[in-house]
C-alpha cells in the first residue's frame, strides 16, 4: 500500500495513482473481437481496484463491453456487499434491463434532447468517476468520444493494453 501527497491509501497501476474510495467509470465498444482477452483483462483490473478501495462501478448498460464488464464486476465483487455496481440511465423511461445492477441512477439530462441523451450521459459518467476503466480499440463511436472527453478531463484512464493503435 502507497500513499499519495494526501496520505489517502493509493496503489500503483501502470503509472496511474489509484486513490482509495474510488468511482469507477466503464466504457467501450458495443462489440468485442477478443472477448476472452478483455474478460481476463477485466478480471485483473477489478481486483486490482476492488482491493484499493474501489467500490463504485458505474455502467452504460449497451452493448458487449458493458454486459461484459457488468458481469466480471458481478463475479468478482461476490460477497463485498460495500461494492455497487450502478446502470447510469440516459432516459428517464428507459426499457433498459436493470436486473444484476445494484441500482440505478438517472443524471440530470431532462433538458437533453434525446438524440443527445446517451453522449452527454456517458460526459456526466466520465465527470463523476476517479478512474476510467476502457476498451476502446479505435477512433470513431461513443466510446471512443468518452475516452477523448475523459482525457480532456484528465482522467485517470486504464486502457485495454491491446487497445492502443496510433490515433487513440
Amino acid at each position: 500500500m502507497r500513499y499519495n501527497a494526501d496520505m489517502n491509501p493509493c496503489w500503483v497501476h501502470n503509472n496511474l495513482v489509484v486513490v482509495m474510495d474510488t468511482l469507477v467509470t466503464l466504457c467501450g465498444h458495443s462489440e468485442i473481437s477478443q472477448p476472452d482477452a478483455v474478460k481476463d483483462w477485466l478480471n485483473i483490473v477489478t481486483r486490482e481496484l476492488l482491493s484499493s478501495g474501489a467500490d463504485i462501478f458505474y455502467f452504460g448498460g449497451y452493448g458487449a463491453f458493458d454486459r461484459l464488464a457488468a458481469s466480471v464486476i458481478r463475479e468478482v465483487k461476490a460477497g463485498q456487499n460495500n461494492v455497487k455496481a450502478v446502470l447510469v440511465l440516459p432516459y428517464l423511461n428507459s426499457n433498459i434491463d436493470a436486473t444484476g445492477y445494484d441500482y440505478t441512477v438517472y443524471p440530470p439530462l431532462e433538458s437533453v434532447p434525446l438524440r443527445f441523451a446517451i453522449s452527454k450521459r456517458n460526459q456526466w459518467m466520465v465527470e463523476q468517476a476517479d478512474v476510467i476503466v476502457a476498451y476502446v480499440t479505435h477512433s470513431w463511436g461513443g466510446a471512443a468520444k468518452t475516452l477523448e472527453y475523459a482525457r480532456r478531463k484528465k482522467k485517470q484512464i486504464i486502457l485495454f493494453p491491446e487497445a492502443r493503435p496510433k490515433d487513440l
